[in-house]
């Protein structure tokens, strides 16, 4: 069995705990996942293109999503019923430090709240312990004309578990 210990850093927040699954992995209270920067992700001074946090913010609300059971081509196939697809409703994003080449980024997911159509999840992005970007992320759930559907049940369920823990631990 691989340990998960952290035992230190390379100086890019990369240390043996980087060796999660592809998927990242479920946490008491959402989800964490760890993403390599490339080259790619960064502009011409090295440091992460802002745009390009939200790619990693999405990665995180969709392996998270996919780790809890609720895949997006299942719902946009129509696999359980009636053909859905997420969408973002609105976004608010806080930079606090910059990522650059070859970083290691930790994304962290919680579901903040949820009712009706709609879920609000609070994600970071963090390097090492460091807090760069936080973010606020409503997205709800619609057909592909546009309507909105109310979350399944127990999906709410399943949302509201590690939010009712927060709570007590508290």
């Amino acid at each position: 069995m691989i340990s998960r210990k952290d035992s230190g850093s390379d100086g890019h927040g990369e240390s043996p705990s980087a060796l999660t699954p592809l998927a990242g992995e479920l946490t008491e209270d959402g989800h964490r996942l760890l993403a390599r920067v490339y080259y790619a992700d960064t502009d011409f001074s090295g440091v992460v293109y802002h745009a390009r946090y939200l790619e990693f913010l999405e990665r995180g609300r969709s392996d998270f999503l996919r780790l809890a059971g609720i895949r997006h081509d299942e719902l946009a196939a129509g696999l359980h019923g009636e053909r859905l697809v997420w969408v973002v409703r609105r976004m608010e994003i806080d930079f606090r430090g910059a990522a650059r080449i070859d970083d290691v980024l930790t994304v962290i997911t919680r579901v903040a709240s949820c009712s009706g159509a709609r879920i609000v999840m609070e994600q970071e992005i963090r390097r090492g312990g460091g807090l760069l970007i936080s973010a606020r992320v409503e997205a709800a759930i619609i057909t592909p004309e546009g309507r909105p559907r109310r979350l399944p049940k127990e999906w709410v369920e399943l949302f509201l578990a590690p939010m009712a823990a927060r709570e007590r631990q508290s």
